[in-house]
């Protein structure tokens, strides 16, 4: 029952994270700078506290008595995870959704997996464990699975793309960023790493399965910084500071109706890592192959919601085919990294 959960709460995690970007085709009248902001202040910077402050018993002790090394280690990791977003969003401009999704989110979901358990010295003993050979083979089924991911939105933006310019699209540009991007994403789940001690100290302290939200304090203000950065000097350059409280057409209804999509994308993603979290807690043993399972359900649930939204009628049934065998690989990565968590003993 704890593993059923524990991946019932990455699917809702994946599926917050897969609608987040939605409320964005709302907002009018604002620059991309403008948006990302407002937003990134409610996910990284007013929801960490907030949530903490009512799940976290004791939050001002728990933090006077945190290891001074791990928030740093967590919040500095953090900061590099935000510029890695800011790569992401650089390198669709260049290359498309699809195909940053599929080389960032693939080396994201690699790197964040793999890397933890060598740097803190457990993959030999993880090596060792039952059901590790199936948690690997999720880790690389998940992989190819966004991989297929990638080739089929390639060819759907191909496909719809037949009265559209393609004179922006630059691999020599964008295949950097989107590696820069998948190292540097992978980048949050070290630092949630890095702040697990002063996780343990929370749970110490009561807060059982929401001691993971006292990390994020640290590890999403990291990353708020980075974004803040980048979208002030965008706001600099372009003189767009005032649109937060400029007027367009319709008064006050439409700025109001940009800053409630902005608070909805920002609830929406700050919902991934809450229930990254609870779900996180519940694997056990093989608590590292959370961040594999959660970039394998975002990718999944974010192909899914494009369907359901119809962002796929018109394409090539070829496309359509090959959108189906990378769903059915996902689905597949999924279900074998949930078994090899039972073997491990999660149940």
């Amino acid at each position: 029952m704890q593993l059923a959960n524990g991946i019932l709460f990455h699917a809702i995690g994946a599926s917050s994270a897969s609608l987040c970007y939605t409320p964005q085709k709302q907002v009018k009248g604002w620059s991309w700078q403008t948006y990302w902001l407002a937003q990134a202040a409610v996910c990284w910077l007013l929801m960490p506290i907030l949530v903490a402050w009512l799940t976290i018993p004791n939050l001002g002790q728990v933090l006077q008595m945190a290891p001074s090394t791990a928030i740093w280690h967590s919040f500095l990791l953090g900061v590099c995870y935000g510029i890695g977003g800011t790569a992401f969003g650089m390198a669709i401009k260049h290359v498309g959704i699809s195909l940053t999704y599929a080389v960032a989110v693939g080396i994201s979901c690699i790197l964040g997996t793999l890397v933890p358990p060598v740097l803190n010295g457990t993959m030999q003993v993880l090596l060792e464990s039952k059901g590790i050979a199936l948690i690997l083979t999720g880790v690389f089924l998940g992989a190819v699975g966004i991989a297929v991911c990638g080739i089929a939105g390639r060819k759907k933006e191909l496909d719809l793309a037949k009265d559209q310019s393609l004179s922006g699209f630059s691999l020599a540009k964008g295949l950097p960023l989107c590696f820069l991007a998948g190292v540097l994403s992978a980048f949050y789940g070290f630092s949630l790493e890095a702040g697990q001690p002063i996780a343990d100290l929370a749970e110490q302290y009561g807060a059982k399965d929401y001691k993971q939200n006292v990390i994020y304090l640290f590890s999403n203000s990291g990353a708020f910084l980075s974004t803040a950065i980048y979208c002030v000097y965008l706001h600099v350059k372009e003189g767009s500071f005032g649109e937060y409280g400029r007027q367009f057409k319709g008064g006050n209804l439409v700025l109001s109706k940009n800053f409630l999509m902005a608070i909805i994308t920002g609830v929406l993603w700050y919902g991934q890592f809450f229930f990254y979290g609870l779900g996180h807690v519940r694997l056990g043993e093989y608590q590292f192959s959370s961040w594999a399972i959660h970039m394998i359900m975002l990718v999944l649930f974010s192909s899914i919601a494009g369907l359901i939204l119809k962002e796929w009628a018109g394409c090539t049934n070829q496309t359509k085919g090959i959108l189906a065998i990378a769903l059915g690989i996902l689905i597949a990565a999924v279900l074998i990294l949930t078994y090899g968590n039972y073997l491990g003993g999660v149940n």
